[in-house]
């Protein structure tokens, strides 16, 4: 059973699984942002612009106070996930040892200052001879 829980852990926190989960959550947030902006601004423009219905000042008021409120909303959700999955990262990031650094695969040439390979026994660029002039950069 323990070797399920961790297969499944292992699964869940995987970072293509977390990304696409947070997307979801996004895009439904983010259709509370469009659903308000279609129902507060797009229809009764159209219903003032066909003569289907007038609106007063207070009908405004309160459509962009409902549109405001959505939009409100998506960031407060957008702000709930990114502190929750940072501290998911957090979490998963304690107990791991951080990556030794990798060797290096460049040098300076000491002549011309360009970026070489660290095999390299003459300089592409000043055409330099690096192991006879006794350099090891």
């Amino acid at each position: 059973m323990k070797k399920l829980f961790n297969e499944f852990k292992a699964f869940a926190l995987r970072g293509n699984v977390m990304d696409m989960a947070i997307g979801v959550l996004i895009g439904g947030a983010f259709s509370g942002i469009v659903t308000s902006l279609t129902e507060n601004f797009i229809n009764p423009l159209i219903s003032f612009i066909t003569g289907a219905a007038s609106y007063t000042v207070a009908d405004v008021a309160q459509f962009a106070s409902n549109f405001g409120s959505a939009v409100v909303n998506f960031f407060i959700m957008a702000l709930i996930l990114f502190f929750l999955l940072k501290g998911m990262n957090k979490l998963l990031s304690i107990g791991k040892k951080p990556a030794a650094p990798a060797a290096p695969t460049t040098k300076k040439c000491p002549y011309c200052q360009s970026e070489i390979p660290i095999a390299a026994t003459r300089c592409p660029h000043c055409t330099s001879v690096l192991e006879e002039a006794g350099v090891q950069a």
